[in-house]
């Protein structure tokens, strides 16, 4: 890629507060992966999807050269572990030096948008990858700000499930998984006990408390956002969407305490030794085999909705839309290729393959309707997604909201892991420092 000469100011200012707000700072340096790619080539980088990059390298390596086979154009991958994702991004937006072509997480989208460093997909860029049609809404409800054209394509969609451990539930006499909150307790209470935990949670994933709490904001008629983009974080619904998911620790006493220090996905592992019996996750069957479950073990059904609600829009919504986007940078040395591939990467036949590799959904209409994404687990995902998903907000200052109110959550969680009381007032004043630091 070449470098950019045109870089806004407030795109600066953006991408700085982005910098000081993301985690995991393992490479957060571009270093020329990526820049200046010669004719005939593009640099990708792929997101950590798979068990680990080797698994990822062996199930793209294939496809890339298929790729290169038809096109002449050589794809030079790199597989990027999620701690280091997003720090790498923004040092290339910053930069200019980066990949032509690069997957993000989709509730980066509108903030990675904000910088000015990504290809819009205008009509004319939707029609070299097959129309803009072709995607389901909600998927390219989550490619960008509002109002403006999508910063990027849909490449694989997840939704937030109910898994659960279906021996666990025969031996204390369950016959269903819960479909309110309410069930849940009263279900979880009847599995706690003799070292075993009903349900487990990641006190210290951030990314995971904002995907959870959003739903029961949601669920609660509330909202993190105003119209008008600014942050309502301390209102009284926010307030009991936040305390409801602390309290399945602080009051209900269904999560062990030492879930407020979990992060990257030690909850799946819990569940696969059967140390717990229930995960809420989003598109978690492949990792579940990766830790050593074979189909059948687990069921898959809806993340609970509160008692006298039905899975749907308002009060219904329970799960974000989760998924990874394809992005372009918009100062590629080659456009048309990197168009040509992202075509590719979103054709009927990738979709199938790549979405079948991953356990996720196709976000294209044509591949999401084939037998192979009929099965329980995949039918549960593709009703949320299509019929009570929502989209995170889609506002430039989503990744420091992860940041702000997902630390807010994990120190609530530490509080109820140490005996601490977590109130109604003590929650409304962490979401009040978390509102005033977006602020700042």
């Amino acid at each position: 890629m070449r470098r950019s000469t045109a870089t806004a100011t407030a795109a600066a200012v953006t991408v700085a507060a982005l910098l000081a707000t993301a985690t995991g700072c393992g490479g957060g340096s571009a270093d020329g992966a990526g820049s200046n790619s010669a004719p005939g080539e593009l640099t990708y980088w792929a997101s950590n999807q798979g068990a680990d990059i080797a698994a990822d390298q062996a199930a793209l390596g294939p496809e890339l050269k298929k790729f290169e086979e038809r096109t002449g154009i050589k794809v030079k991958l790199e597989v990027i572990p999620w701690s280091d994702l997003l720090n790498r991004i923004l040092a290339a937006t910053a930069s200019g030096q980066g990949p032509d072509v690069l997957n993000i997480g989709n509730t980066w989208t509108a903030s990675l948008q904000a910088t000015g460093a990504l290809l819009p997909w205008n009509a004319e860029n939707f029609e070299a990858v097959g129309g803009r049609d072709r995607f389901v809404a909600s998927a390219i409800g989550s490619a960008g700000a509002a109002g403006q054209d999508p910063a990027a394509v849909p490449l694989y969609s997840m939704a937030y499930a109910l898994y659960y451990n279906k021996k666990m539930f025969q031996e204390a006499g369950i016959e269903k998984p819960p479909a309110t909150w309410v069930e849940l307790v009263e279900t979880g209470r009847r599995i706690s006990g003799d070292g075993k935990w009903a349900l487990g949670a990641e006190g210290a994933n951030l990314a995971n408390n904002i995907h959870q709490v959003f739903v029961l904001s949601r669920q609660h008629g509330g909202s993190f956002f105003d119209a008008a983009g600014k942050p309502t974080f301390d209102t009284p619904a926010n307030v009991a969407a936040v305390k409801q998911y602390v309290d399945l620790m602080a009051e209900a006493r269904i999560v062990a305490p030492g879930n407020a220090e979990y992060d990257k996905n030690q909850s799946l592992q819990d569940f696969a030794g059967g140390r717990t019996a229930m995960v809420l996750w989003q598109s978690a069957a492949s990792s579940f085999k990766a830790h050593g479950m074979k189909e059948g073990d687990w069921g898959t059904a809806p993340v609970p909705v509160p008692a006298g609600a039905a899975p749907g829009t308002g009060t219904g919504v329970n799960s974000m839309v989760a998924g990874i986007n394809m992005a372009v940078f918009k100062n590629t040395d080659n456009l048309d290729g990197a168009l040509k591939f992202v075509g590719f990467m979103t054709s009927d036949e990738e979709q199938k393959i790549l979405n079948g590799t991953y356990g996720s959904i196709p976000p294209v209409k044509a591949a999401q309707s084939d037998p192979a994404f009929a099965d329980q687990d995949l039918t549960v995902l593709r009703d949320t997604l299509a019929t009570s998903a929502a989209p995170l907000p889609q506002v430039p200052e989503e990744s420091q909201f992860e940041t702000t109110v997902g630390t807010a959550v994990k120190e609530l969680f530490a509080d109820a892991a140490a005996g601490r009381p977590v109130t109604a007032e003590s929650v409304r004043a962490k979401l009040a420092k978390a509102q005033q630091q977006m602020a700042n």
